[in-house]
């Protein structure tokens, strides 16, 4: 696997470097940390988390614990070198304090304390500082033990010594300002999921999580890396090889591991990290890697006689077809683009990534024939479905052109052609798309009915999925394209509603159609383009009055509120059920309706799911339904 980094330089209060003073956090906590909802919350833990984990680069720490109290709290506590807390020389504060109260203050500046950091560049712990209640600091060195707490940024008391220590490390306390986010009740599953890819990322490090608040607890350790990472991704589908590709170099500066293992599948799943930062956005470093994957392949495809004279060579998507791979690059210097860094910016780097993976693949094709056959018939294969599929979106195309405009027949759609206030509700089936229809503001909302359910895409090539006609309308009717040639300027709405029955039919419909955004638009959900409409379950009358409940809760409750008795109650099975003017008013209208946003908060999260509930193997979706019966709480049978 990679090796490990040592520790390198002197960490001292000397290595502290101060940019500017703490400003403005507290008034606009959206400027630092990106948002003050759940994500944004969450990145208070990622932030201190990080910080221990920059010790692990630099070869100081190997053992870091997360636990969730139920107080609201989070703790982080690491073996490193402890954060400074001797006199600043030009300051005359405890460095401690510098670290913890004045925005750019820290020692990733200093390239002879960190050589890699994935810190915020200084931003991070000031930060979570500034937006805790209050921040409690014990820091294990020099022999002692030392403590200082923080309430809303500032120092409460000075530094103080509570007694001998052995070892060294920090420890941190904190409890998030509830007068600023807009919930303050940590998610286990979020802070696992990071704290899992931490640990792949980094193998050297063991990490403890405990949450006291159900008394679950989890131990990461991934001696594997990156290898065992893909191997993970994979659990749930068919690899063409049992062990994934494994490559490591340097370039200049810059560190650079890959891992790569391709599937029987058609999806490609990549994930790329700088400095251990999740980089969803990608950038120069994933430009280069699918530029040597391109090369390397076409190369040896040619090599070996799959390409012959002058035949058109694979493409980027015909050689990414059912790849999962990790790439983890480490940069003396990383440039992000955007405060939450989802995209790298040095131009230098692609080529570093490039140069890397083209020698080190070649060499390793060459050294494993079974393999690079194996990869090579893929691509092939994908290369050949790309050329059916390019016939079916000509078809397509002049199908569309001479049914009238490009668009599906079934779609009624709005007067309006100003995208940015136009809307398109997927409804299902011809009953329910009457009623919408009806109920809908023929100005500015389009109405697309759809018959059955759609091809599930997670199984489907691009050919096979251009073939079906739903697909098909869908495409026509939101207008941006599919897969590569995908362009959101030629969205025809800027709302794109989901709208099916609160049933198992309905849940599966809708599960489909995510799946086909996520996996070929998924720029329509990265914009926040789609959305889910809330329909109500129950219509409870009493005289007069009417009541809408979305569920059994809310129905209960509104039973109550009107008296019990006399209460007419009727159960929607189908929003062919519903009036128009009821759709209308309550799933439909704005200002009376309620949407949910679909939103990929967590891209792995949502790979692993979509692979699980809706690929080729049965026995992780055997075991996810069986694990998770216990959630259910309407079955619809």
């Amino acid at each position: 696997m990679a090796q490990e980094s040592v520790v390198t330089g002197v960490y001292d209060a000397s290595s502290i470097q101060v940019l500017e003073g703490l400003s403005a956090v507290r008034k606009r906590p959206g400027m630092y940390i990106g948002s003050t909802d759940a994500r944004g919350l969450h990145q208070l833990v990622n932030e201190v988390v990080d910080n221990s984990i920059d010790e692990v680069l630099a070869g100081a720490c190997t053992d870091i614990s997360v636990i969730l109290h139920t107080d609201g709290t989070c703790t982080v506590i690491d073996n490193g070198r402890g954060i400074p807390v001797e006199e600043h020389p030009r300051y005359h504060k405890p460095a401690l304090e510098i670290v913890m109260t004045i925005l750019h203050a820290g020692s990733k500046f200093d390239k002879n304390t960190y050589k890699v950091s994935g810190g915020l560049h200084g931003v991070g712990v000031h930060v979570v500082n500034a937006l805790s209640e209050w921040f409690d600091v014990k820091v294990r060195r020099n022999g002692h033990e030392y403590f200082q707490r923080y309430e809303s940024g500032v120092p409460a008391a000075p530094l103080s010594i509570l007694g001998p220590a052995a070892g060294t490390g920090t420890e941190q306390r904190f409890k998030p300002d509830s007068s600023i986010f807009e919930t303050v009740v940590f998610d286990k599953e979020t802070v696992e999921r990071r704290l899992k890819e931490l640990s792949f990322l980094n193998p050297a490090v063991t990490i403890q999580f405990k949450d006291e608040r159900d008394g679950t607890g989890s131990t990461f350790h991934h001696a594997g890396g990156i290898a065992e990472f893909v191997q993970d991704l994979n659990a749930a589908t068919n690899p063409l090889f049992p062990q994934p590709i494994y490559l490591h170099a340097k370039r200049d500066t810059t560190d650079i591991e890959l891992a790569l293992q391709y599937t029987d599948g058609y999806n490609d799943t990549t994930l790329a990290f700088v400095n251990n930062i999740h980089t969803i956005d990608g950038g120069t470093h994933v430009v280069g890697l699918r530029a040597a994957l391109t090369r390397t392949l076409n190369d040896v495809a040619r090599k070996k006689g799959f390409i012959k004279g002058d035949k058109e060579g694979l493409t980027g998507e015909d050689v990414r077809e059912g790849l999962t791979c990790v790439l983890s690059v480490k940069v003396l210097e990383p440039q992000f683009e955007g405060q939450t860094k989802a995209r790298l910016g040095n131009s230098e780097v692609k080529g570093q990534v490039e140069s890397a993976v083209n020698e080190k693949l070649s060499d390793f094709l060459e050294e494993h024939p079974a393999v690079a056959q194996s990869l090579l018939v893929k691509a092939v294969q994908a290369a050949q479905a790309r050329e059916a599929a390019r016939k079916a979106r000509e078809l397509t195309r002049r199908k569309g052109l001479l049914d009238g405009g490009g668009l599906p027949g079934k779609l009624a759609d709005c007067h309006s052609r100003n995208p940015a206030e136009c809307e398109l509700f997927i409804v299902e089936g011809d009953s329910a798309g009457g009623t919408a229809k009806q109920g809908r503001n023929r100005e500015f909302q389009a109405i697309l009915p759809l018959r059955g359910k759609i091809l599930n895409v997670e199984k489907s090539r691009l050919d096979k999925m251009l073939q079906n006609e739903q697909i098909r309308n869908l495409i026509m009717a939101i207008g941006v394209g599919i897969g590569e040639e995908l362009d959101l300027e030629n969205l025809r709405y800027h709302k794109i509603i989901l709208m099916t029955d609160a049933d198992v039919d309905g849940s599966h419909i809708r599960t489909l159609l995510l799946t086909l955004f996520y996996r070929k638009m998924p720029a329509l959900i990265t914009e926040g383009r789609v959305f889910i409409a809330q329909a109500p379950l129950y219509r409870l009358q009493r005289g007069g009055r009417i009541e809408y409940a979305y569920s059994d809760e809310e129905r209960d409750r509104v039973l109550t509120d009107m008296g019990g008795k006399g209460v007419g109650i009727q159960r929607y099975k189908g929003l062919g059920e519903m009036n128009a003017d009821q759709l209308r008013d309550t799933t439909m209208a704005p200002g009376h309706r309620s949407l949910l946003k679909v939103t990929v908060e967590d891209a792995l999260k949502a790979n692993e799911l979509f692979t699980v509930l809706m690929g080729e193997a049965v026995e992780p979706r055997r075991l996810y339904i069986q694990e998770h019966a216990v959630e259910v709480t309407n079955l619809d049978i």
